[in-house]
């Protein structure tokens, strides 16, 4: 049985990988962070008989700390490394940068040496991200555009990336970039703009809510669904040589059309609930990305199945179903609903 290790596996990606790398029969542990309150909604549904021996195991570690990592590598001993960790929001990372760039950039420094000094033949996949293009030099982007980060996050990508690189080059490690364009989903988090507005459309149509605070609309972003994505992901640590990748639907769209695929699905007017709150502009804007996947079609063979429109309504109905729950206890209770800045 082959054993997969991934970090950041509590995220929308973590989840989703688990799934797929469960389904096809691995053994697969979990890198998860101590807190004082659970983080795991999005794998609880993987326990499902617990007589059965889990294959999907979690461990207590963090991307800041060396040895640690170095020690559950060769405790794992595992085929396959997934890292996906980071504080991946881009707006947050303005505010925290040491934070972000130490667990992004660095992080995955750890990781890779972790990899190289336990001397096993380990397949390793490094999440980069388009945003590392950032003011773009060319459209559409592929593996050969140059990087052009434009906030903390963005430049300890682009850091993570080269490292990963490098480990490749200078070390002969199977280390692999895959370059993700926007993917979102249901288990999307709450912070990111897809996802506030299928959360708060959603409320605003159950009376819970009466208005929507976002930063640029005319931003545009090639969105495609984390589901799809995280395939690619496991296609590139099956190939007989490792390289880097981009991912992405080649389609880009504007944040205000994502609103009219919302909204209009609920028969909403999103121009009566949208207001802008220059809060939510990054310090620098990142205004277009798109992403060209042909080299990932040709050698990968993987092809993005879900579309904005189909992904935007399986993000509205999982959140309407929140909406129902909240306003069933909001009845209950008598808790009114209000405005927020969801």
């Amino acid at each position: 049985m082959r054993k997969a290790f991934v970090t950041g596996i509590t995220g929308q990606d973590g989840s989703y990988l688990a799934e797929l790398l469960l389904e096809k029969g691995y053994e697969v542990w979990g890198l998860i962070r101590r807190s004082s309150s659970f983080n795991t909604g999005r794998l609880d549904h993987l326990y499902r008989d617990p007589h059965e021996q889990p294959r999907l195991r979690l461990v207590h570690g963090d991307m800041t700390d060396g040895s640690n990592l170095a020690s559950l590598i060769a405790e794992i001993r595992p085929d396959e490394v997934y890292n996906l960790a980071a504080q991946s929001h881009v707006r947050v990372s303005f505010d925290q940068p040491i934070y972000s760039v130490n667990v992004a950039g660095l992080g995955t420094l750890r990781l890779l040496e972790a990899i190289r000094s336990c001397s096993l033949p380990v397949r390793f996949y490094q999440a980069s991200s388009s945003e590392m293009y950032g003011r773009v030099v060319e459209t559409p982007q592929t593996e050969k555009t140059l990087f052009y980060p434009r906030s903390p996050y963005a430049c300890a990508k682009v850091y993570g990336y080269w490292q990963t690189v490098n480990y490749r080059e200078a070390y002969g490690l199977f280390a692999c970039n895959g370059i993700l364009f926007n993917h979102e989903s249901p288990r999307r988090g709450e912070t990111f703009v897809t996802r506030k507005i299928t959360r708060a459309a959603t409320r605003i149509k159950c009376g819970l809510q009466e208005k929507l605070y976002l930063g640029n609309l005319d931003a545009k972003r090639d969105w495609g669904f984390a589901g799809d994505y995280v395939e690619a992901m496991w296609r590139m640590l099956q190939q007989e040589h490792a390289d880097d990748y981009v991912v992405a639907t080649g389609r880009t769209h504007a944040v205000r059309e994502f609103l009219d695929e919302v909204f209009g699905y609920l028969d909403l007017d999103w121009s009566q609930y949208v207001e802008i709150d220059p809060r939510y502009f990054r310090p620098s804007e990142v205004d277009l990305l798109q992403g060209d996947a042909s080299k990932a079609r040709e050698v990968l063979g993987w092809e993005p199945r879900v579309r904005l429109r189909e992904l935007a309504r399986m993000m509205t109905d999982a959140d309407m179903e929140l909406a129902q729950q909240e306003l069933a206890i909001s009845r209950h209770t008598g808790v009114a609903g209000g405005s927020s800045r969801a």
